[in-house]
């Protein structure tokens, strides 16, 4: 049996097409490891026809580490490590912005399996970008600047309370939810604690500020950093299918859900792997 995958780049910096492998069935450990390193290389993989269960992408998830459970959006039924994106008119995106995923806690996701379930006629693709190309393009006068800072990331930046007065009890699970998740800080820089390699790790999704600048400079920096993270040349785009998977290193990437396809609905599940830690090792 061949067990050897077939990887496609799809740029020079982000992004490869997976083929020659089923993720509906468990995967050997032959297979696993070339993926894992596959996804090391290239920050996030992408594979067509795959109409996997709940059950069997928790499943895959689950080869990667923990799962997170996520305090507001909906999951799957009887699977609760599967949270459910339906978007549509009476419940349009809040995604159509550049992030990685919630950074708002201590250990932000290592990574994320992504499935398409149902999709508009045109619309809906998904952009990632990759931190890591974006900072090795910045200059070594301020990369130096950068080193050391840290960052303030905040729950309710992405989630705010107006978003989530729908019922009493959606307002209850986000004040809940804002109680357990506190701005916290994190590296400006973060160091990918298997490769090594250095990446920008400041989102607009949650990162509100520099610490230790004054006001003015944060949001200048910040500014600059969130236009810089996003240029075309460090991006790769995905046209969904319906079955299609996609699986990305979330310590090193930002994406972007395209909100373009309203009033059509878009479904996607995800199952989100915790991480560790972020730090900044000087390299």
């Amino acid at each position: 049996m061949n067990e050897r995958l077939n990887i496609t780049p799809l740029g020079p910096y982000i992004g490869a097409q997976v083929d020659n492998v089923s993720l509906v069935r468990p995967l050997s450990d032959a297979q696993f490891e070339q993926l894992y390193h596959a996804l090391l290389k290239h920050q996030v993989l992408f594979f067509r026809n795959q109409p996997v269960t709940p059950h069997q992408q928790r499943a895959l998830a689950a080869r990667f580490g923990d799962l997170h459970i996520h305090p507001v959006y909906p999951h799957a039924p009887d699977v609760e490590e599967i949270i459910v994106l339906d978007t549509h008119d009476d419940n349009p995106p809040d995604n159509d912005t550049w992030h990685t995923d919630v950074t708002f806690i201590e250990t932000p996701p290592a990574g994320a399996i992504l499935a398409a379930k149902q999709l508009p006629s045109t619309g809906g693709d998904t952009l990632w970008t990759s931190g890591i190309a974006a900072y090795e393009a910045l200059s070594e006068p301020f990369k130096k600047l950068l080193a050391g800072l840290q960052a303030e990331h905040d729950f309710t930046k992405s989630f705010p309370e107006f978003k989530h007065r729908k019922t009493p009890e959606e307002h209850q699970q986000w004040q809940s939810a804002k109680a357990k998740n506190p701005p916290l800080l994190h590296p400006v820089i973060r160091t990918h604690p298997v490769s090594g390699r250095q990446a920008l790790f400041v989102n607009e999704g949650f990162t509100t500020r520099i610490v230790d600048l004054s006001e003015k400079e944060s949001s200048t920096l910040l500014n600059f950093l969130f236009s810089h993270i996003t240029k075309p040349d460090f991006q790769v785009r995905w046209r969904w299918q319906e079955n299609d998977i996609a699986i990305w290193d979330n310590r090193v990437t930002q994406h972007y859900a395209n909100a373009d396809y309203l009033p059509q609905r878009r479904i996607m599940h995800r199952a989100t792997i915790l991480g560790d830690k972020p730090f900044y090792r000087e390299g």
